[in-house]
């Protein structure tokens, strides 16, 4: 090809990326626009389906982009230098592009599909992003601004009241009046005293809601004295099909808990995701932007971030990669890097045959909890494939460990381990170790978390299936949260069975059962034997949690699933919600 060739080949092709990228988002925005519908109408099952299939959309557009460009282009696109130029040109097009980073990732999705793994440098791809995303805004803003100081603006309630009505929902509210005294009352709670409104004291909101399952979130920060106060406000819709403001959050640690790794993504519809992103990290400055963004739904932004960040911490560190702390699994190879707070899993090539799943099983039962509504008690994971780390940051130990257990995820050029493909997540304290070590205060609190987590999953048609201790982590918080889905079951498809009696003594006595067991058959009664060996967990667990021992409980939970209800849960404290706080004291 002519130079003159390839520059008009690089505008073809850099513009058909972006316009599958442009696509994406359009359907990624109208998600979240039909979600506003749903929720004023009160249809939970179809937001979740919704939350559900907009997971794929991505891989799915990306799919179609990339057959776009063999179709045709085929042959063509084999050249080096057009890749360079190509890169170059799509640089140009996002000059002015509302969610240039989203756009540089989807470029970088689409070409590792072409492109073999040695042109995968900044020359490119995106290794590095070549547009800033500062001071990119929509029209609207990405907020708005509130200054209940001013004569004109009626004071601190009427300004409340416009916020709420400028979002627009197409629902009644019981009562705003009343939750908007709640409102005042509960800030005055936390703001310091004697109370002195400054002229230029404000109300700054993300102008779109924040919805998650039953729920639709204004988030926001108030301002005074150039002191920002954080807050969200969860608006819910009562069974007449009218709203309430259920709280007002202004802890930071709760706030931080809406958007937990273990929280399904929220759906809000961001013309700049950038704008918003860079909002939320003013109220909440430790959470990594790769899971600001994800948490907006953005999961493929967040595994750029992600990479980069921690490409950025091998370069700044020098510890070694070791076996993860813990029982080894007998599905997945687990390792971690001390300094870095993650663990990476890799599938075994040979799965314990006890697990009765293979590699495809496993990555089944991943993709569903991604799928799913986590509620608090799952972990999020990034999944990778072809991820080059340093050899030489690899302990002996780990590397006759990986090779020993997945050989075939393994490949080795010069100075690089490739691993085909590898799930990360957060590192957590296994709860089996933190029982073995903590003091009974917090072994209770530890089964008493193990027991909520339980119930939680439960709620959201979650049966654990491999219920041990050390299928469970405890967060920095002193959460515990589940983290091991190769046995992973919906409760609908569990087979809840009481023991039944045995025919006779020497039958009870045997280590056979004496009556038959399905694939799906649970049986509530055997927990204990495997869970309560140890006096003091054995204590908590019957002082909170008896009941999970019960066919009854899991009965009762699979019955209201079928049914269709969903279950209400919050993520913060029921101590803190209006009913508790204030309406029960009248």
């Amino acid at each position: 090809m002519s130079e003159e060739e390839e520059r008009e080949l690089s505008k073809k092709v850099a513009s058909d990326i972006l316009a599958g990228f442009d696509k994406h988002y359009r359907l990624f925005r109208y998600c979240a626009q039909q979600t506003k519908k749903l929720f004023e109408e009160g249809d939970w099952h179809l937001i979740q389906q919704l939350a559900r299939d907009r997971i794929d959309f991505y891989d799915e557009r990306v799919k179609e982009a990339v057959d776009l460009l063999r179709r045709n282009y085929g042959s063509l696109l084999m050249s080096e230098s057009v890749w360079a130029k190509i890169k170059t040109r799509f640089v140009t097009y996002l000059v002015d592009h509302k969610q240039p980073e989203l756009a540089e990732t989807f470029f970088n999705s689409a070409v590792t599909k072409i492109l073999h793994r040695d042109y995968y440098h900044n020359r490119f791809l995106f290794v590095r992003p070549a547009v800033s995303t500062d001071y990119v805004e929509s029209d609207p803003p990405s907020y708005r601004s509130y200054y209940p100081a001013n004569p004109k603006s009626g004071g601190l309630r009427k300004t409340l009241k416009r916020l709420i009505r400028d979002f627009s929902l197409n629902a009644e509210f019981v009562d705003l009046e009343r939750d908007l005294r709640y409102v005042v009352h509960a800030a005055r709670q936390v703001m310091p005293r004697p109370i002195k409104v400054d002229p230029d004291c404000q109300i700054q909101v993300l102008s779109s809601l924040f919805f998650r399952n039953k729920g639709a979130y204004i988030i926001g920060k108030f301002i005074n004295a150039n002191m920002p106060q954080p807050f969200a406000i969860p608006i819910l819709r009562d069974s007449s099909g009218k709203l309430y403001i259920d709280t007002v959050l202004f802890n930071v640690q709760q706030i931080a808990t809406l958007f937990s790794f273990t929280r399904a993504y929220f759906l809000v519809d961001m013309e700049t995701p950038g704008a918003y992103v860079q909002f939320l990290r003013t109220l909440l400055p430790n959470k990594p932007k790769a899971e600001m963004y994800t948490m907006l739904g953005l999961h493929k932004q967040g595994k750029t971030l992600f990479y980069r960040d921690f490409l950025h911490h091998l370069k700044h560190s020098h510890d070694e990669f070791i076996v993860a702390p813990g029982i080894k699994g007998l599905v997945m190879a687990v390792f971690t890097l001390p300094s870095y707070p993650y663990v990476f899993k890799l599938i075994k090539d040979k799965i314990a045959p006890s697990k009765e799943i293979d590699r495809a099983g496993v990555m089944r039962k991943y993709q569903l909890v991604k799928e799913h509504d986590r509620v608090g008690r799952m972990a999020d994971t990034w999944e990778y494939s072809h991820v080059g780390l340093p050899l030489n940051r690899f302990s002996e130990e780990l590397i006759e460990h990986l090779k020993d257990t997945c050989e075939s995820s393994l490949s080795f050029e010069d100075d690089t381990v490739v691993i085909k493909h590898v799930y990360i997540e957060r590192r957590m304290t296994p709860l089996n170790i933190y029982l073995q070590q903590g003091t009974d205060a917090e072994v209770e609190h530890g089964i008493t978390e193990y027991g909520n987590a339980i119930k939680q999953l439960a709620a959201a048609n979650i049966f654990p299936g491999d219920m041990l201790f050390k299928n469970f982590g405890v967060t920095r918080l002193g959460r515990v949260v589940f983290y091991d889905y190769d046995e992973i079951e919906y409760m609908t498809d569990s087979n809840f069975r009481r023991i039944p009696d045995a025919p006779n003594p020497e039958a009870e006595m045997s280590s056979e059962p004496w009556y038959t067991v399905g694939p799906k058959d649970v049986f509530p009664e055997e927990f204990g034997h495997f869970l309560l060996g140890d006096r003091r967990v054995r204590k908590a667990f019957l002082g909170k949690h008896r009941d999970l021992l019960e066919y009854e409980f899991w009965q009762e939970r699979k019955d209201r699933i079928t049914q269709g209800h969903i279950e209400d849960i919050f993520p913060y404290s029921e101590a803190v919600r209006f009913t508790n706080r204030f309406i029960k004291k009248q």
